[in-house]
């Protein structure tokens, strides 16, 4: 489906036309839709690249965008998942269940390929500018240099983690260590750092996962820059390092959720389904500003029934309100049994469960909350420094521990739960990881009304502060968005 704008901002010049290529997974999926609206409410043509199961997920997003009168346009190209050894209409990462069928999902989507290549030679009238893809899109790079556009990677991480990716990535840093668990000094970076193989992103331990990380890895050297959903006023100093590392140019233009300006196009953000948010709104306007905890692990942390029975009884033990976003699978019927027998009832004054989906950016935003229990992916942990919402850090896997990292030595927004073990997706422990204690212990640490509790929440929302003005006219943020378009535009009219 085709969406006209309200004005293209480039008048008397073909405007930018961007690709984006999004990898099929609802986090790496959700920023980069944000990232559409942004590219076209400042004039340009955006052309979204997308699967009919994932289409379907994106409703939300494509009424919006057409009810704003954005030049964004929902592209649906068949995904061979039988073909390909998958169950039929498995479209996205959170419908693999086991990381045997990992390898088989990369080469679906790098089948991709040829498709949007015909789509994109057919875009006569509006040729493509350039193609901002997923980092693990090695086959865009293809495209982009048989078309003589620019290709930018989006690996939806912040600088700082993107940095040590890259350092640890690039010069094989940890090739011959044999302990996961042993802490390696990571020279090059601009500050002290130690970190295991085991908390470092990359898939190390992830069968099937290598071909596809030494064809990314490749292509990521081949790449024109990155754009990064970050701030310079958060952390110039590992963007900056980024750019100093990589000899790329690295366009910071976050936090790119701030696009969402009211509660209806918050509500609809990576919504898979029609929900009724009012309940959550009704529930929350109760509660005192800052007093609740929201509790949400993201879209692919699956926590065992043992370790959410742990986190309920140590919420429940904090006396304090909160709000708890539950996705536990196919074991969401014995958590079910746990919470009907008696949870629900000792906590209804004060404690809201939620199965599934949940408006989080809407949640975060609600002033009542005043703490937030994350896995510490980036998406989430953006959304709560945007709200102004310090955190309790609870790490599963990938980037997530260094994440961690900044979030708590960095920034100092936020405490640790203490996780000391790697959580791989498609394979969860069953053993419990953090114990009621620790989460009561970490809720109190960070609901505290002594001084410690409130320089936290002080500096977290003078991040928010910066935030803002980062993303609003005049910003660091604004501008580069503004310079983006701009660089790719006269490309297009010096090619064109």
């Amino acid at each position: 489906m085709t969406f006209t704008s309200s004005g293209d901002g480039q008048s008397g010049s073909m405007r930018a036309h961007f690709v984006l290529v999004p990898m099929l997974a609802q986090g790496h999926t959700i920023p980069m839709t944000d990232m559409a609206r942004l590219l076209a409410e400042h004039g340009a043509q955006v052309s979204f690249i997308t699967t009919p199961v994932n289409a379907a997920r994106l409703a939300g997003f494509a009424a919006d965008v057409e009810a704003a009168g954005l030049a964004v346009r929902l592209v649906e190209l068949y995904f061979p998942s039988t073909e390909f050894g998958l169950p039929d209409g498995c479209e996205n990462l959170d419908m693999i269940h086991s990381t045997d069928l990992l390898s088989n999902f990369m080469d679906a989507i790098a089948a991709l390929q040829e498709p949007l290549k015909a789509y994109l030679r057919e875009q006569q009238c509006s040729p493509p500018s350039c193609v901002i893809s997923d980092l693990i899109h090695w086959w865009t790079g293809d495209i982009a240099r048989e078309l003589r556009i620019p290709r930018l990677t989006f690996s939806g991480f912040c600088g700082f983690s993107s940095l040590i990716r890259y350092i640890t990535f690039h010069n094989n840093v940890f090739e011959n260590v044999k302990d996961e668990n042993e802490l390696i000094t990571i020279t090059g970076f601009p500050t002290p750092l130690e970190i295991t193989k085991a908390k470092c992103p990359g898939g190390f331990s992830i069968p099937g996962m290598e071909q596809t990380r030494k064809k990314f890895l490749e292509e990521e050297l081949k790449s024109d820059g990155e754009v990064t959903n970050s701030y310079q006023e958060l952390e110039a100093l590992y963007i900056e390092s980024f750019e100093q590392t990589t000899k790329k140019k690295a366009w910071a233009i976050g936090p790119m959720c701030l696009c969402h300006r009211d509660n209806n196009t918050m509500a609809t953000r990576g919504n898979k389904a029609s929900m009724d948010e009012a309940q959550y709104l009704q529930w929350l306007d109760s509660m005192k500003p800052g007093s609740v905890v929201f509790v949400s692990f993201g879209s692919l942390a699956c926590t065992t029934p043992q370790q959410l029975v742990e986190l309920g009884l140590g919420l429940e033990a904090s006396r304090k309100p909160f709000i708890w976003v539950i996705k536990a699978g196919a074991k969401l019927p014995e958590v079910e049994e746990w919470l009907a027998d008696g949870f629900e009832e000792r906590v209804k004054n004060r404690g809201m469960v939620i199965r599934g989906w949940a408006p989080q950016l809407m949640i975060l935003r609600h002033q009542a909350v005043g703490g937030f229990v994350t896995h510490c992916g980036w998406n989430s942990t953006i959304e709560a420094i945007c709200a102004g919402v310090p955190m309790i850090t609870w790490p599963h896997f990938g980037e997530q521990f260094l994440n961690e990292k900044l979030v708590v030595d960095v920034l100092r927004i936020g405490v640790e739960v203490g996780v000391k073990g790697v959580t791989w997706w498609g394979n969860e422990k069953q053993e419990i990881v953090v114990t009621r204690d620790e989460v009561e212990k970490a809720v109190s640490t960070l609901m505290d009304e002594g001084a410690a509790a409130e320089e936290t929440r002080v500096r977290a929302k003078d991040c928010a502060i910066k935030a803002r003005k980062a993303f609003d006219e005049g910003g660091s943020s604004y501008d580069n968005i503004r310079l983006l378009i701009q660089e790719m535009g006269s490309r297009t009219n010096a090619c064109g």
